[in-house]
C-alpha cells in the first residue's frame, strides 16, 4: 500500500455533521449517569477544564483525576478503565495497543503520519482482506469511509487508549522512516544470502553506523527495552531479514524485524558504543555500555557478539544497578534461608558456593552478599569472566585469556593483594579449585559459583574435578543452590485451588499441608497478558555439618549426601517454590519448569 493521504470522498448516504469529536461534558455526564463519578467532582472538573491548554483527549483528563472506581474500591478510574468503558458504551471492540504484535513497517505504509494524527487513528494490523484501525474518536467516521475506497479492504475500526495512540503514531512512524531512510542508502547489500558475502561487503557498505538513521533506530531500541524492563537484547541476522527479541521475565518476545542491512549497520553502532573492533566480525567479542535509562538511572549493558551463518549475532544484557543489588528478602530469601546464608557468609574463612544453570541469578546474590559483607574496614576483591557490574565498594578484575590471566592465576594474584573476601567468577577446573581452597585455607572467605542441578552435586562435582575429600572437609562451608521463578501479576493473578496429588509430588518427602488457596495466573495489560510479572528466587542451602562431612569420601554417594542434607534441614528447590506457591507468589507450573525432580522422584527413574 502507498504510504499516501487518502483523497476525500463524498458520501450521499452518511451526513458529515455526525463527525464530531468526543467531549467531556458528555463523557462526565454518562459516567455519571452510570454512578461512576460523583456529580460534584464532574462539576468541579468541567468548571476547571477552561484553565487547560492543548486539545487533551477526555478520557485522559479524568484519568488524570485518580478517581476510585465504585465498582472495585480497590482500582482507581485509569485510562484503560475508562478507554474499555467507553468501548462497551459506544459498541466498538476494545483494543490494547501490543507494540510486540504490530508490525511497524506493513502498517505505516497504510496511511501517512498527518493523516494519523489528523484523524487521531492508527492502523495496527493489515491483512489482505482487512485493516484494524485504533481510534479514540469513536464518532469521527470520515476516514473510515475514504480509507475502504483507497485500499479496498474491508475497515475495522477498535477504540484504544488516546495516550496509547498518540505515543505509538510518534514511535511507529519514526522508526518506520528511519528504517526507510537507511535501507535507501544501504544499495549493494540487498542480495547478502551468507555470511561470507556479508564480510566481504562489510569493508564497502555505504550505510554509515554513525548515519542518523541508524542512531535513531538503536537509541529507540534501547529505550523501548528499558521500558518493557527487558533483561537481555537479541538482534539475530537471517537470511532475509534480521530479528530482534527481547528477553522479559526470562521469556523471548519477538519485537522488530529489520532488513540485513540495516541490522549490519545497527551491530556496527552498538559495536562503536561499546569500544569493539567493527572491522572483526569472525571472531566472537565482548564489549560494554554505560548509558542512562528513560528516567535518568544509569544503566550497564554487556555486549556479546558471534559469528553465525547470516552475519553477526549480537547479545545486550541489560544491568540495572538497583536491580542487581537486592536485599535477601527482595531476592526470595525465607527468615530461615537468610539466617542460614548469614551463619554461612559470617565465617572468617572457608569456601561458600552458588549453584545452578546460567541466567538462574547467581550474580545477582553473590553480589548482594558481597555488597553486605564490603564495609569499610574489609578488602573485598574478585576475579570474573566478565565483570558483569562495576561496583566502587569491591576490586574487580577481569580474566584476560589472551594474556595468560585466567582465574587460578587471578586468584594467585588476589592473595598478593591483603585480600579479607575473594570472589572467584566461576571454578571450572582443577587450578581454579587449588587455587581457591588454597585461598581458604590461609584465612580468606572465598565465594564462588559452580553449574550444576542441585546443591549436593556440588560436591561430587569437586571431587570429580579433582579436589580431594580431606580438603573438602577443611574449606567448604555450604553450598547454595538457586533457581528463578515467574511472580505472579499483582494485578490479575486470581485465586484457585490446589490438588493433593500435585502438591505431594511438588513437596515430597516434606510432609507440608495442602493450601487452603492458591493464586493462579490470568493476565491483564499491566503484565502482557502472560499473568506474570518479575522473577523471584527459589533456594536449596546445604550446610556441611559434621555428619555431613562424614560422608565426603573417595566414593561419595550423592543420594546419601543428599539424604544427610535433609535432615540436617536443607529443603529441596521444590519445596522452596512450593512455599512460594503457598504465599500466593507464584504457581506450581512454575516451580515445576525450573527445579529438578525431587529426590524420591530421581530415585524412582
Amino acid at each position: 500500500m502507498a504510504a499516501s493521504t487518502p483523497a476525500r470522498a463524498a458520501d450521499q448516504h452518511q451526513p458529515k455533521h455526525t463527525d464530531r469529536r468526543l467531549t467531556l461534558d458528555e463523557v462526565l455526564r454518562d459516567l455519571v449517569a452510570e454512578k461512576l463519578v460523583a456529580q460534584e467532582a464532574a462539576d468541579s472538573l468541567l468548571a476547571t477544564k477552561s484553565l487547560r491548554k492543548g486539545e487533551t483527549h477526555p478520557l485522559t483528563l479524568i484519568a488524570e483525576q485518580k478517581w476510585k472506581d465504585p465498582r472495585h474500591p480497590k482500582r482507581l478510574l485509569q485510562l484503560e478503565v475508562l478507554t474499555e468503558w467507553l468501548a462497551h458504551k459506544v459498541g466498538l471492540p476494545y483494543m490494547h495497543i501490543d507494540p510486540f504484535k504490530v508490525d511497524f513497517a506493513g502498517v505505516t505504509k497504510v496511511m501517512s503520519n498527518a493523516y494519523a494524527t489528523r484523524f487521531r487513528i492508527l492502523p495496527v494490523q493489515v491483512t489482505t482482506r482487512e485493516c484494524v484501525v485504533a481510534t479514540c474518536e469513536p464518532y469521527i467516521r470520515e476516514w473510515e469511509r475514504e480509507l475502504s475506497q483507497v485500499l479496498r479492504l474491508e475497515i475495522r475500526r477498535v477504540l484504544a487508549n488516546p495516550n496509547d495512540i498518540a505515543t505509538y503514531q510518534v514511535e511507529f512512524y519514526n522508526l518506520a522512516r528511519s528504517v526507510q531512510g537507511a535501507s535507501q542508502q544501504s544499495s549493494g547489500l540487498s542480495d547478502v544470502t551468507n555470511f561470507e558475502q556479508l564480510v566481504q561487503l562489510g569493508q564497502s557498505n555505504k550505510l554509515d553506523a554513525n548515519d542518523r538513521h541508524i542512531v535513531q533506530i538503536v537509541d529507540w531500541l534501547l529505550q523501548y527495552a528499558f521500558e518493557q524492563r527487558a533483561s537481555d537484547i537479541h538482534i539475530e541476522p537471517r537470511r532475509e531479514v534480521g530479528n530482534v527479541r527481547f528477553r522479559i521475565d526470562g521469556m523471548l518476545h519477538q519485537v522488530y524485524q529489520i532488513p540485513t542491512p540495516v541490522m549490519v549497520a545497527m551491530t556496527s553502532r552498538i559495536k562503536i558504543l561499546g569500544r569493539m573492533d567493527v572491522v572483526e566480525r569472525r571472531r566472537p567479542q565482548d564489549g560494554r555500555i554505560k548509558t542512562r535509562m528513560p528516567d535518568g538511572d544509569e544503566v550497564e549493558l554487556r555486549l556479546s557478539t558471534m559469528p553465525t551463518a547470516f552475519g553477526e549475532k549480537l547479545v545486550m544484557r541489560i544491568f540495572n544497578p538497583d536491580v542487581l543489588v537486592k536485599d535477601f528478602t527482595e531476592l526470595g530469601f525465607s527468615e530461615d534461608d537468610k539466617r542460614r546464608w548469614n551463619q554461612l557468609i559470617g565465617r572468617p574463612h572457608g569456601i561458600v558456593l552458588v549453584t545452578g544453570p546460567t541466567g538462574s541469578g547467581k550474580t545477582t546474590t553473590l553480589y548482594s552478599t558481597l555488597k553486605q559483607l564490603a564495609t569499610p574496614d574489609v578488602n573485598v576483591c574478585t576475579i570474573e569472566d566478565p565483570i558483569e557490574m562495576v561496583e566502587p565498594q569491591f576490586n574487580q578484575m577481569q580474566v584476560q585469556a589472551g594474556i595468560g590471566l585466567d582465574f587460578a592465576s587471578g586468584v594467585r594474584t588476589l592473595m598478593r593483594q591483603d585480600p579479607d573476601i575473594i570472589m572467584v567468577g566461576e571454578i571450572r577446573d582443577m587450578e581454579t579449585a587449588e587455587m581457591a581452597v588454597q585461598a581458604a585455607l590461609t584465612g580468606h572467605l572465598v565465594l564462588s559459583t559452580l553449574h550444576t542441578n542441585d546443591a549436593p552435586s556440588a560436591i561430587t562435582r569437586l571431587l570429580d574435578i579433582g579436589v580431594e575429600p580431606f580438603l573438602l572437609h577443611s574449606t567448604v562451608l555450604g553450598v547454595l543452590a538457586q533457581r528463578l521463578v515467574r511472580t505472579l501479576c499483582p494485578h490479575c493473578r486470581e485465586p484457585g485451588t490446589m490438588e493433593d496429588e500435585v502438591w505431594k509430588s511438588l513437596t515430597y518427602p516434606w510432609q507440608i499441608p495442602v493450601p487452603a488457596r492458591v493464586n493462579l495466573a490470568k493476565g491483564c495489560l499491566e503484565c502482557r497478558m502472560t499473568g506474570y510479572m518479575g522473577r523471584v528466587g527459589i533456594y536449596e542451602m546445604m550446610l556441611l555439618t559434621p555428619a555431613l562431612r562424614g560422608l565426603i569420601g573417595a566414593e561419595t554417594d550423592l543420594h546419601k549426601v543428599r539424604d544427610q542434607g535433609m535432615r540436617d534441614g536443607m529443603k529441596p528447590l521444590r519445596v522452596s517454590g512450593a512455599l512460594k506457591v503457598a504465599a500466593g507468589l507464584t504457581t506450581v507450573e512454575e516451580v515445576m519448569k525450573v527445579s529438578p525432580p525431587a529426590a524420591g522422584e530421581r530415585r524412582s527413574v
